[in-house]
């Protein structure tokens, strides 16, 4: 086992504001290992997963973040995407007129470095959306598109199985998701584990149901821009007991 991922001292902002929202956060990441990121809202979770891509709307005011033992902190999000750096989206955009296995195409060759067919993807594909649950027609309609929230999360591991990202940072998967469709999503994370063992993963999560069915190796408390503890999973059942509020002090 070795780094995959380490974010040192990281501070971070919205673009057109000057209030810090992430002030001060480090985690590593190994290959192989799930972390589960967990925080009230405001805490910073979504901000961190933006930032981690290189998004424009957020800047780093200091600190630096590491992929590969490469300093990452300044790469602009196409390179990070095409290096194997993955983001899940809360709130995944729709597009109008792109179907599902033309983004998918696209974004695979980018990746890979090579101009698959759209029959060579759907071929490849027929696998994980009857892993998923999903359709054989679903892969023609245009992207997020009138999609239910669970479709639209099942889609975002499709594409997390497809690309082969070496490190997946997942915003709130489970989020707008019923137990059932939690349980499918649940079930292609840890397929993709199974298929992908050294794949390093940073699970963003309000909810211990999520850990409950993934199991990651770290549990790590965000308030106010920080990670205030970390521990097993056995830190989400204490975080349930206890609230947010019992860390705050900490933070």
């Amino acid at each position: 086992m070795s780094e995959l991922f380490r974010i040192d001292d990281l501070h971070a902002k919205p673009a057109e504001a000057d209030t810090q929202i992430l002030r001060g956060l480090s985690l590593t990441v190994n290959t192989g290992e799930v972390h589960a990121i967990m925080g009230p809202n405001g805490s910073g979770k979504s901000t961190l997963a933006t930032t981690l891509l290189g998004a424009p709307e957020y800047e780093v005011t200091s600190g630096r973040i590491f992929y590969k033992s490469e300093d990452i902190s300044l790469w602009p999000t196409e390179v990070r995407a095409k290096a194997g750096i993955f983001l899940a989206f809360q709130y995944p955009q729709e597009i109008a007129g792109v179907s599902v296995i033309q983004f998918l195409r696209q974004a695979l060759s980018a990746r890979k470095g090579i101009d698959l067919s759209v029959l060579e993807l759907r071929l490849s594909i027929i696998d994980w959306m009857k892993r998923l649950g999903m359709d054989s027609s679903f892969v023609d309609r245009y992207l997020n598109e009138g999609f239910s929230g669970g479709e639209k999360k099942r889609n975002e591991i499709m594409q997390m199985a497809i690309l082969e990202p070496e490190l997946a940072i997942l915003d709130e998967t489970d989020s707008g998701l019923d137990i059932d469709a939690l349980r499918i999503v649940a079930q292609g994370i840890r397929e993709v584990r199974q298929d992908r063992p050294e794949i390093g993963i940073v699970l963003i999560t309000h909810y211990q149901r999520l850990l409950d069915e993934v199991k990651p190796d770290f549990v790590h408390i965000l308030i106010d821009g920080r990670i205030v503890k970390s521990g097993s999973i056995e830190l989400a059942s204490e975080l349930e007991k206890n609230g947010y509020d019992a860390y705050r002090m900490v933070a």
